[in-house]
Protein backbone atom coordinates (compact mmCIF):
# COMPACT_ATOMS: atom_id res chain seq x y z
CA UNK A 1 0.00 0.00 0.00
CA UNK A 2 1.43 3.43 -0.93
CA UNK A 3 1.82 5.92 1.21
CA UNK A 4 -1.26 7.75 0.16
CA UNK A 5 -3.64 5.12 0.60
CA UNK A 6 -2.26 4.10 3.90
CA UNK A 7 -4.09 5.61 6.76
CA UNK A 8 -2.56 7.40 9.04
CA UNK A 9 -0.16 6.37 11.98
CA UNK A 10 -2.82 7.28 14.64
CA UNK A 11 -5.47 5.51 13.16
CA UNK A 12 -3.45 2.77 12.55
CA UNK A 13 -2.64 2.83 16.20
CA UNK A 14 -6.34 2.59 17.11
CA UNK A 15 -6.62 -0.37 15.14
CA UNK A 16 -3.86 -1.90 16.55
CA UNK A 17 -4.90 -0.86 20.54
CA UNK A 18 -8.32 -2.22 19.42
CA UNK A 19 -6.73 -5.41 18.37
CA UNK A 20 -4.84 -5.96 21.75
CA UNK A 21 -8.22 -5.06 23.75
CA UNK A 22 -10.26 -7.91 21.39
CA UNK A 23 -10.36 -10.72 24.03
CA UNK A 24 -10.05 -13.48 21.12
CA UNK A 25 -6.45 -12.12 19.92
CA UNK A 26 -4.91 -12.58 23.31
CA UNK A 27 -3.24 -9.02 23.40
CA UNK A 28 -3.43 -9.78 27.63
CA UNK A 29 -0.92 -12.51 26.77
CA UNK A 30 0.99 -11.29 23.99
CA UNK A 31 2.20 -7.55 26.09
CA UNK A 32 3.81 -7.49 29.22
CA UNK A 33 3.99 -3.63 28.96
CA UNK A 34 1.51 -1.35 26.90
CA UNK A 35 3.10 2.50 25.75
CA UNK A 36 -0.39 3.77 24.66
CA UNK A 37 0.36 7.35 26.12
CA UNK A 38 3.58 7.86 24.16
CA UNK A 39 2.55 5.79 21.34
CA UNK A 40 -0.44 8.13 20.82
CA UNK A 41 2.08 11.21 21.00
CA UNK A 42 4.84 8.96 18.12
CA UNK A 43 1.92 8.63 16.08
CA UNK A 44 0.57 12.35 15.86
CA UNK A 45 3.87 13.80 15.60
CA UNK A 46 4.77 10.99 12.83
CA UNK A 47 1.46 11.93 10.65
CA UNK A 48 2.92 15.67 10.93
CA UNK A 49 5.91 14.82 9.41
CA UNK A 50 4.59 13.12 6.91
CA UNK A 51 2.18 15.65 6.53
CA UNK A 52 4.80 18.58 6.14
CA UNK A 53 6.25 16.25 3.68
CA UNK A 54 9.39 16.05 6.14
CA UNK A 55 9.45 11.99 6.88
CA UNK A 56 12.38 10.39 8.13
CA UNK A 57 11.89 7.52 6.42
CA UNK A 58 10.01 4.39 5.51
CA UNK A 59 9.77 3.50 8.79
CA UNK A 60 8.21 6.78 9.93
CA UNK A 61 4.85 5.81 11.60
CA UNK A 62 5.18 2.20 11.21
CA UNK A 63 3.75 0.22 14.26
CA UNK A 64 6.20 -1.45 16.13
CA UNK A 65 6.45 -4.49 19.13
CA UNK A 66 10.06 -4.97 20.91
CA UNK A 67 10.28 -8.38 22.73
CA UNK A 68 10.72 -7.97 26.16
CA UNK A 69 14.38 -8.35 26.60
CA UNK A 70 15.43 -5.09 25.54
CA UNK A 71 16.04 -2.01 27.59
CA UNK A 72 13.51 0.82 27.94
CA UNK A 73 14.68 3.25 30.29
CA UNK A 74 12.99 3.38 33.59
CA UNK A 75 11.81 0.06 32.80
CA UNK A 76 12.88 -3.00 34.53
CA UNK A 77 13.61 -5.71 31.43
CA UNK A 78 12.19 -9.15 32.13
CA UNK A 79 12.97 -11.51 29.91
CA UNK A 80 10.56 -13.91 30.60
CA UNK A 81 11.75 -14.66 34.09
CA UNK A 82 10.19 -14.06 37.42
CA UNK A 83 13.85 -13.98 39.24
CA UNK A 84 14.89 -10.76 37.18
CA UNK A 85 11.82 -8.50 38.00
CA UNK A 86 13.86 -7.42 41.41
CA UNK A 87 16.58 -5.84 39.04
CA UNK A 88 17.04 -2.45 39.00
CA UNK A 89 15.35 -0.52 36.05
CA UNK A 90 17.39 0.09 32.79
CA UNK A 91 19.03 3.83 32.35
CA UNK A 92 18.93 3.96 29.29
CA UNK A 93 17.54 2.19 26.08
CA UNK A 94 19.02 -0.47 24.30
CA UNK A 95 20.69 0.84 20.62
CA UNK A 96 18.08 -0.62 18.70
CA UNK A 97 15.66 1.24 20.32
CA UNK A 98 16.93 4.60 20.23
CA UNK A 99 17.73 3.71 16.52
CA UNK A 100 13.75 2.80 15.94
CA UNK A 101 12.81 6.10 18.08
CA UNK A 102 14.90 8.02 16.13
CA UNK A 103 13.64 6.80 12.47
CA UNK A 104 9.96 7.65 13.82
CA UNK A 105 8.66 3.69 14.18
CA UNK A 106 6.02 3.99 16.90
CA UNK A 107 6.64 1.75 19.98
CA UNK A 108 3.66 0.22 21.04
CA UNK A 109 4.56 -2.56 23.78
CA UNK A 110 6.87 -4.79 24.93
CA UNK A 111 6.17 -8.77 24.31
CA UNK A 112 6.06 -12.13 26.12
CA UNK A 113 8.63 -14.36 25.54
CA UNK A 114 9.91 -17.66 26.90
CA UNK A 115 12.08 -17.86 30.40
CA UNK A 116 15.42 -16.14 29.05
CA UNK A 117 14.66 -16.71 25.57
CA UNK A 118 15.96 -20.21 26.71
CA UNK A 119 13.03 -22.69 24.21
CA UNK A 120 12.06 -22.67 21.10
CA UNK A 121 7.75 -23.51 21.85
CA UNK A 122 6.78 -20.25 23.19
CA UNK A 123 5.44 -21.25 26.66
CA UNK A 124 6.65 -19.98 29.92
CA UNK A 125 5.74 -21.42 33.64
CA UNK A 126 5.62 -17.92 34.67
CA UNK A 127 3.59 -16.40 32.54
CA UNK A 128 0.21 -17.13 30.71
CA UNK A 129 0.84 -18.52 26.73
CA UNK A 130 -0.52 -16.92 24.15
CA UNK A 131 -2.02 -19.47 21.39
CA UNK A 132 -0.97 -19.57 17.89
CA UNK A 133 -3.37 -17.37 16.06
CA UNK A 134 -4.24 -20.50 13.04
CA UNK A 135 -5.16 -22.85 16.34
CA UNK A 136 -5.11 -21.00 19.63
CA UNK A 137 -4.59 -24.73 21.23
CA UNK A 138 -1.25 -24.61 19.27
CA UNK A 139 1.88 -23.29 20.19
CA UNK A 140 3.09 -20.27 18.27
CA UNK A 141 6.80 -20.91 18.73
CA UNK A 142 9.57 -19.06 20.76
CA UNK A 143 11.59 -17.57 22.19
CA UNK A 144 10.29 -14.45 20.39
CA UNK A 145 6.30 -15.54 20.98
CA UNK A 146 4.63 -12.74 21.68
CA UNK A 147 6.40 -11.03 18.79
CA UNK A 148 5.09 -13.14 16.30
CA UNK A 149 1.37 -13.18 17.61
CA UNK A 150 1.42 -8.81 17.86
CA UNK A 151 2.57 -9.04 14.01
CA UNK A 152 -0.03 -11.94 12.72
CA UNK A 153 -3.08 -10.88 14.70
CA UNK A 154 -2.41 -7.08 13.70
CA UNK A 155 -1.37 -5.41 16.71
CA UNK A 156 1.27 -4.54 15.20
CA UNK A 157 2.70 -3.68 11.52
CA UNK A 158 6.27 -5.46 12.77
CA UNK A 159 7.95 -7.02 15.47
CA UNK A 160 11.63 -6.88 16.87
CA UNK A 161 12.82 -9.73 18.21
CA UNK A 162 15.83 -11.87 19.13
CA UNK A 163 16.93 -15.13 17.62
CA UNK A 164 19.94 -17.49 19.09
CA UNK A 165 19.14 -20.93 17.92
CA UNK A 166 15.95 -19.71 15.75
CA UNK A 167 13.98 -17.41 18.30
CA UNK A 168 13.06 -15.33 14.88
CA UNK A 169 11.99 -18.02 12.12
CA UNK A 170 10.83 -21.06 14.21
CA UNK A 171 7.90 -18.29 15.41
CA UNK A 172 7.57 -16.96 12.22
CA UNK A 173 7.75 -20.61 10.21
CA UNK A 174 4.36 -22.30 13.15
CA UNK A 175 2.56 -18.60 12.61
CA UNK A 176 3.00 -17.66 8.61
CA UNK A 177 5.14 -14.63 9.20
CA UNK A 178 8.56 -13.19 7.65
CA UNK A 179 11.48 -13.77 9.75
CA UNK A 180 15.22 -12.15 9.58
CA UNK A 181 17.98 -13.46 11.56
CA UNK A 182 20.80 -11.28 10.28
CA UNK A 183 24.55 -11.97 10.72
CA UNK A 184 26.11 -11.45 14.08
CA UNK A 185 27.58 -8.08 14.84
CA UNK A 186 25.58 -6.13 11.88
CA UNK A 187 22.93 -5.32 14.45
CA UNK A 188 24.29 -4.39 18.17
CA UNK A 189 23.18 -6.58 21.00
CA UNK A 190 24.29 -3.93 24.09
CA UNK A 191 21.38 -3.64 25.96
CA UNK A 192 19.68 -6.76 25.80
CA UNK A 193 19.16 -9.83 27.73
CA UNK A 194 22.21 -11.79 26.45
CA UNK A 195 21.19 -15.47 26.10
CA UNK A 196 24.77 -16.20 24.69
CA UNK A 197 27.14 -13.77 23.62
CA UNK A 198 28.02 -16.25 20.82
CA UNK A 199 25.12 -17.01 19.21
CA UNK A 200 22.40 -13.67 19.92
CA UNK A 201 21.41 -11.65 17.04
CA UNK A 202 18.72 -9.43 16.73
CA UNK A 203 16.02 -8.97 14.00
CA UNK A 204 12.62 -8.14 12.56
CA UNK A 205 9.53 -10.16 12.27
CA UNK A 206 6.74 -8.66 9.91
CA UNK A 207 4.59 -9.59 7.15
CA UNK A 208 6.76 -9.17 4.11
CA UNK A 209 10.64 -9.40 3.34
CA UNK A 210 10.10 -5.79 2.05
CA UNK A 211 9.19 -4.91 5.66
CA UNK A 212 11.94 -6.83 7.37
CA UNK A 213 15.04 -5.57 5.01
CA UNK A 214 13.68 -1.59 6.04
CA UNK A 215 13.48 -2.89 9.32
CA UNK A 216 16.79 -4.53 9.62
CA UNK A 217 18.81 -1.42 7.39
CA UNK A 218 17.56 1.11 10.46
CA UNK A 219 18.51 -1.57 13.48
CA UNK A 220 21.58 -2.06 11.56
CA UNK A 221 22.38 1.78 11.17
CA UNK A 222 22.27 2.06 7.59
CA UNK A 223 20.03 4.32 5.84
CA UNK A 224 17.17 2.17 4.30
CA UNK A 225 17.42 1.61 0.52
CA UNK A 226 15.67 -0.74 -2.31
CA UNK A 227 16.92 -4.26 -2.23
CA UNK A 228 18.92 -4.82 -5.63
CA UNK A 229 18.35 -7.68 -8.04
CA UNK A 230 20.05 -10.52 -7.30
CA UNK A 231 19.63 -12.75 -11.13
CA UNK A 232 22.84 -14.74 -10.76
CA UNK A 233 21.21 -16.96 -7.21
CA UNK A 234 22.06 -20.17 -6.99
CA UNK A 235 19.85 -22.23 -4.90
CA UNK A 236 20.29 -25.53 -3.02
CA UNK A 237 18.21 -27.23 -1.15
CA UNK A 238 20.06 -29.04 1.99
CA UNK A 239 18.91 -32.61 1.62
CA UNK A 240 20.17 -34.97 3.97
CA UNK A 241 20.18 -35.29 8.01
CA UNK A 242 17.68 -31.93 8.28
CA UNK A 243 14.41 -33.83 6.04
CA UNK A 244 14.67 -36.03 9.19
CA UNK A 245 11.13 -36.72 11.01
CA UNK A 246 9.42 -34.55 8.82
CA UNK A 247 5.78 -34.34 9.19
CA UNK A 248 4.18 -35.50 5.59
CA UNK A 249 2.61 -31.89 5.52
CA UNK A 250 5.71 -29.86 6.06
CA UNK A 251 7.40 -32.14 2.90
CA UNK A 252 4.30 -31.60 0.79
CA UNK A 253 4.29 -28.08 1.49
CA UNK A 254 8.03 -27.55 0.59
CA UNK A 255 8.35 -29.39 -2.25
CA UNK A 256 5.49 -27.53 -4.00
CA UNK A 257 6.92 -24.82 -3.25
CA UNK A 258 10.06 -25.28 -4.76
CA UNK A 259 7.89 -26.44 -8.23
CA UNK A 260 6.65 -23.34 -7.79
CA UNK A 261 10.17 -21.76 -7.42
CA UNK A 262 10.88 -23.92 -10.74
CA UNK A 263 8.57 -22.66 -12.46
CA UNK A 264 9.25 -18.97 -12.06
CA UNK A 265 12.48 -19.86 -13.75
CA UNK A 266 14.55 -19.77 -10.85
CA UNK A 267 17.50 -22.60 -11.02
CA UNK A 268 17.29 -25.27 -8.12
CA UNK A 269 20.09 -27.90 -7.47
CA UNK A 270 20.52 -30.27 -4.88
CA UNK A 271 23.23 -30.35 -2.14
CA UNK A 272 23.45 -31.24 1.79
CA UNK A 273 24.54 -29.44 5.10
CA UNK A 274 25.15 -32.83 6.52
CA UNK A 275 29.42 -31.54 6.27
CA UNK A 276 28.95 -28.78 8.09
CA UNK A 277 26.65 -30.98 10.71
CA UNK A 278 29.44 -33.27 11.05
CA UNK A 279 31.70 -30.05 11.71
CA UNK A 280 29.27 -29.34 14.49
CA UNK A 281 28.21 -31.92 16.24
CA UNK A 282 31.75 -31.86 18.06
CA UNK A 283 30.68 -28.78 19.79
CA UNK A 284 27.55 -30.34 21.39
CA UNK A 285 29.33 -33.51 22.94
CA UNK A 286 31.13 -30.65 24.91
CA UNK A 287 28.16 -29.08 25.53
CA UNK A 288 25.67 -25.64 24.33
CA UNK A 289 26.72 -22.16 24.25
CA UNK A 290 23.66 -20.93 25.87
CA UNK A 291 23.87 -23.30 28.71
CA UNK A 292 27.49 -21.95 29.42
CA UNK A 293 26.94 -18.35 28.68
CA UNK A 294 23.56 -17.49 30.43
CA UNK A 295 24.98 -18.77 33.55
CA UNK A 296 27.52 -16.07 33.36
CA UNK A 297 24.57 -13.49 32.23
CA UNK A 298 23.00 -14.19 35.21
CA UNK A 299 26.42 -14.20 37.51
CA UNK A 300 26.65 -10.57 36.11
CA UNK A 301 23.04 -9.62 36.94
CA UNK A 302 23.65 -11.56 40.65
CA UNK A 303 21.65 -13.41 40.50
CA UNK A 304 22.92 -17.02 42.46
CA UNK A 305 20.00 -19.08 43.38
CA UNK A 306 17.74 -20.58 40.47
CA UNK A 307 14.62 -22.12 42.84
CA UNK A 308 12.61 -19.41 40.53
CA UNK A 309 13.83 -21.00 36.90
CA UNK A 310 11.71 -23.31 35.45
CA UNK A 311 13.15 -26.69 36.12
CA UNK A 312 13.50 -27.48 32.23
CA UNK A 313 15.58 -23.87 31.83
CA UNK A 314 17.34 -24.56 35.46
CA UNK A 315 18.67 -28.11 34.23
CA UNK A 316 20.22 -26.75 31.58
CA UNK A 317 22.07 -24.12 33.23
CA UNK A 318 23.03 -25.94 35.97
CA UNK A 319 24.79 -28.59 32.90
CA UNK A 320 26.35 -25.40 31.28
CA UNK A 321 28.25 -24.60 35.24
CA UNK A 322 29.92 -28.10 34.85
CA UNK A 323 31.91 -27.39 32.04
CA UNK A 324 35.15 -26.74 31.86
CA UNK A 325 36.77 -23.55 30.71
CA UNK A 326 39.57 -25.18 28.43
CA UNK A 327 36.29 -26.76 26.61
CA UNK A 328 34.72 -23.61 26.13
CA UNK A 329 37.62 -22.66 24.70
CA UNK A 330 37.85 -25.85 22.13
CA UNK A 331 34.32 -25.32 21.50
CA UNK A 332 34.98 -21.43 20.65
CA UNK A 333 37.71 -22.71 18.06
CA UNK A 334 36.20 -25.38 16.70
CA UNK A 335 32.69 -23.56 15.61
CA UNK A 336 35.45 -20.92 14.11
CA UNK A 337 36.83 -23.33 12.09
CA UNK A 338 33.60 -24.74 10.60
CA UNK A 339 31.98 -20.72 10.22
CA UNK A 340 35.75 -20.22 8.33
CA UNK A 341 34.88 -23.61 6.22
CA UNK A 342 31.04 -22.82 5.57
CA UNK A 343 31.97 -19.18 3.82
CA UNK A 344 34.66 -20.19 2.03
CA UNK A 345 32.42 -22.75 0.08
CA UNK A 346 29.46 -19.99 -0.69
CA UNK A 347 29.45 -16.77 -3.10
CA UNK A 348 27.27 -13.98 -1.69
CA UNK A 349 24.54 -15.19 -4.28
CA UNK A 350 24.32 -19.10 -2.99
CA UNK A 351 21.49 -19.66 -0.89
CA UNK A 352 20.69 -22.59 0.82
CA UNK A 353 17.02 -24.09 0.98
CA UNK A 354 15.29 -26.14 3.54
CA UNK A 355 12.11 -26.25 5.53
CA UNK A 356 12.10 -23.76 8.63
CA UNK A 357 10.76 -26.57 10.81
CA UNK A 358 10.22 -30.44 10.08
CA UNK A 359 7.18 -30.34 12.22
CA UNK A 360 4.41 -27.69 12.19
CA UNK A 361 3.33 -26.18 15.68
CA UNK A 362 2.33 -28.82 18.15
CA UNK A 363 -0.73 -28.91 20.28
CA UNK A 364 0.25 -26.78 23.80
CA UNK A 365 -1.16 -30.16 25.81
CA UNK A 366 1.07 -32.31 23.93
CA UNK A 367 4.59 -30.37 25.23
CA UNK A 368 2.80 -29.98 28.88
CA UNK A 369 5.10 -32.46 30.25
CA UNK A 370 8.95 -32.61 29.85
CA UNK A 371 8.53 -35.62 27.21
CA UNK A 372 6.61 -33.69 25.30
CA UNK A 373 8.50 -30.57 25.81
CA UNK A 374 12.03 -31.39 24.73
CA UNK A 375 10.94 -33.77 21.92
CA UNK A 376 9.41 -30.69 20.16
CA UNK A 377 11.71 -28.38 21.44
CA UNK A 378 14.72 -30.12 19.93
CA UNK A 379 12.84 -30.63 16.59
CA UNK A 380 11.81 -27.03 15.89
CA UNK A 381 15.44 -26.18 16.95
CA UNK A 382 17.40 -29.01 14.90
CA UNK A 383 17.09 -26.75 11.31
CA UNK A 384 17.47 -22.93 12.11
CA UNK A 385 20.46 -23.54 15.05
CA UNK A 386 22.25 -24.16 12.17
CA UNK A 387 22.50 -20.78 10.91
CA UNK A 388 23.42 -19.55 14.09
CA UNK A 389 26.58 -21.97 14.88
CA UNK A 390 27.58 -21.34 11.17
CA UNK A 391 26.99 -17.68 11.51
CA UNK A 392 25.03 -17.07 8.22
CA UNK A 393 21.82 -14.70 8.04
CA UNK A 394 18.84 -16.55 7.68
CA UNK A 395 15.37 -16.23 6.49
CA UNK A 396 11.73 -17.87 7.13
CA UNK A 397 8.93 -16.97 4.65
CA UNK A 398 5.86 -18.99 4.69
CA UNK A 399 5.29 -21.30 1.92
CA UNK A 400 1.39 -21.96 0.74
CA UNK A 401 -0.97 -24.06 2.18
CA UNK A 402 -4.17 -25.30 1.46
CA UNK A 403 -6.91 -22.94 2.98
CA UNK A 404 -7.30 -23.48 6.92
CA UNK A 405 -4.21 -25.51 7.21
CA UNK A 406 -1.28 -25.17 9.36
CA UNK A 407 1.82 -22.83 8.44
CA UNK A 408 4.82 -24.21 6.93
CA UNK A 409 8.18 -22.37 6.36
CA UNK A 410 10.76 -21.94 3.88
CA UNK A 411 14.27 -21.40 5.48
CA UNK A 412 16.99 -19.28 3.39
CA UNK A 413 20.24 -19.37 4.56
CA UNK A 414 23.41 -17.24 2.99
CA UNK A 415 26.74 -16.38 3.27
CA UNK A 416 27.85 -15.22 6.43
CA UNK A 417 28.24 -11.10 5.92
CA UNK A 418 25.61 -10.89 2.58
CA UNK A 419 22.81 -10.14 4.48
CA UNK A 420 21.40 -7.68 1.88
CA UNK A 421 21.84 -10.10 -1.03
CA UNK A 422 19.81 -12.91 0.88
CA UNK A 423 17.00 -10.26 1.38
CA UNK A 424 17.27 -9.21 -2.02
CA UNK A 425 17.19 -13.42 -3.12
CA UNK A 426 14.54 -13.90 -0.66
CA UNK A 427 12.26 -11.14 -2.24
CA UNK A 428 12.55 -13.19 -5.88
CA UNK A 429 11.50 -16.40 -3.85
CA UNK A 430 8.52 -14.22 -2.05
CA UNK A 431 7.34 -13.29 -5.20
CA UNK A 432 8.04 -16.52 -6.86
CA UNK A 433 5.78 -18.47 -4.27
CA UNK A 434 3.22 -16.01 -4.32
CA UNK A 435 2.35 -16.09 -7.54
Amino acid sequence: MTDSLRPSAAERLDQALARIRDPRREGGKVFTVLYEASARREAEASDARIAAGKPLGPLDGRIVSIKDLFDVAGETTRAGAAVLRRQPAAMVDAPIVQRLRAAGAVIVGKTQMTEFAFSALGTNAHDPVAGNPHDRNRAPGGSSSGAVVSVVDGMAEIAIGSDTGGSIRIPSALTGAVGFKPTSGRVPTSGAFSLSSTLDTVGPIAPSVADCAMTDAVLAGEAPAPLSLRPQARFVVARGRLFDTMEPEVAEAFEAGLERLRRAGLTIEDGSLDPSLDALAALDKIGGFPSIELGATLRDLGVTGLDEVDPKTRVRIEAGAGILGVDYVRMQRRRAAAVAAFAAGMTDDTVYLLPTTPIRAPLLSSVADDAGFHHANGLVLRNPRVGNLLDTPSLSLPLPVPAGALPVGMMLIGRRGADRALLAIAASVEAALNR
